[in-house]
């Protein structure tokens, strides 16, 4: 059956995206990784790019682990140990004993009863929000969520669904009690860290509200957090947005993929929670976990973050992130101040935000412009991201070439 007529439908789509600037250019593949040396942390090798080295500063690997050699010989353990791949999904036959010892080390490092890993932490959140939504839950979420809780509230089919604006307490309280009555559980979700800014939400206060009105629910409220850009970024002992605000979610969703270097997701909560999540949630029953490789290399990086090591790690990451944010404002940048190393640099102007982009390439950084429409205009942005195994060096070269930039563009 020839496509002619379905291929020209997506060509269509296709030309739109890049009529409204929202298409996404090639991706950019990486060669070679090349470990800090001297005065010069991780650089990367491209496609294309000869022997050029850059410095990433778009990276999700906030404390450097991937490069660690700890964290790289158990993940070569493991697979000499329990193969390349688990050969089943978890119930079958899919389940190695780092699994199970991942997921009782994570339970303990967030001070819960039990954990589920899951293969990535937009599945855990597709599966959490899915699996715990009934026809008579009334979903509340934060207005700039991640595309994974709004894809996964679409899925959910709940009672009702229903934005607050972004970070506003006093919002949230009206539509909980706007809400009473009208369906017999609330299940709050919100991310920790909002990656495009770095802002965290007030989980004290979320935790707070829901704890005041839960009464007023037949199945009381239920406060959901995803907290994937949090763990082991933020915090004196990297455990995220939770440590910052002083409470705990009745569910936590979080990621081995960004702080913890290396791959998958996880739901910590409750065990009768998770108990229920094993039998009922579809994205942890039908696909296969993470390797017994990656689960060993995770619980080597997770044994780095809870020690010492981990401590002077994310004591040096937060100096690098000051040392960054205001060096920008001592350049006149505007900057989006937060604790996290997710730094924005507001030019709120699509073509600057391209020209400055394409500037830091030609002198060998790499970093993330957000135009409209990912951003509302007027809130066009360089994301920045600060690593661990950035170095003084690495942190005033980037400062150099964007004093540079203001004068040449």
């Amino acid at each position: 059956m020839p496509l002619d007529r379905f291929l020209a439908g997506l060509d269509r789509e296709l030309a739109e995206f890049e009529a409204g600037g929202i298409a996404k250019g090639p991706e950019p593949i990486v060669t070679e990784v090349i470990r800090p040396r001297g005065d010069k942390g991780t650089r990367v090798r491209l496609a294309g790019c000869g022997d050029r080295e850059f410095i990433r500063m778009n990276s999700n690997s906030y404390l450097g682990l991937s490069v660690r050699e700890e964290v790289i010989k158990a993940a070569e353990g493991g697979a000499a140990r329990y193969g390349a791949g688990p050969g089943a999904v978890r119930f079958i036959s899919g389940t190695y004993e780092p699994h199970t010892r991942l997921e009782q080390r994570l339970a303990a490092f967030h001070g819960r009863e039990d954990c589920m890993l899951t293969n990535s932490a937009y599945t855990s959140v597709m599966g959490v929000v899915v699996t715990l939504t009934t026809p008579e839950t009334i979903i509340i979420s934060d207005e700039l969520n991640h595309n994974c809780i709004i894809s996964a509230v679409r899925l959910a089919r709940p009672k009702d669904r229903i934005v607050y604006k972004h970070l506003d307490m006093a919002d949230l309280e009206k539509r909980i009690v706007a809400s009473i009555g009208k369906g017999t559980t609330v299940l709050i979700i919100t991310d920790g860290i909002f990656s495009m800014r770095g802002e965290y939400a007030p989980l004290d206060r979320i935790v707070e509200l829901a704890k005041r009105h839960d009464d007023k629910y037949p199945r009381g409220i239920l406060v959901v957090v995803d907290d994937s850009h949090g763990v082991g970024a933020l915090g004196q002992t990297g455990r995220g947005t939770e440590e910052l605000t002083g409470v705990h979610a009745d569910v936590l969703v979080a990621t081995l993929g960004k702080a913890l270097a290396v791959n998958g997701g996880y739901i910590v909560s409750e065990k009768d929670v998770l108990k229920y999540l094993r039998q009922k949630n579809p994205l942890y029953i039908y696909t296969n976990p993470i390797t017994p490789a990656e689960a060993m290399s995770a619980l080597a990086a997770l044994d780095i973050v809870d020690s010492d090591e981990g401590t002077r790690l994310i004591t040096h990451l937060q100096s690098m992130k000051a040392r960054f944010e205001q060096g920008l404002i001592d350049l006149g940048f505007e900057v989006l101040k937060n604790p996290h190393p997710v730094t924005p640099l507001m030019v709120r102007d699509t073509e600057k935000t391209t020209r400055l982009v394409q500037f830091l390439r030609d002198h060998d950084i790499l970093a993330t412009g957000l135009n409209f429409p990912v951003v509302p205009k007027g809130d066009q942005l360089i994301r920045f991201q600060v690593c661990a195994d950035h170095t003084v060096g690495d942190i005033d070269y980037v400062h150099g070439v964007l004093k540079k930039a203001k004068i040449e563009l």
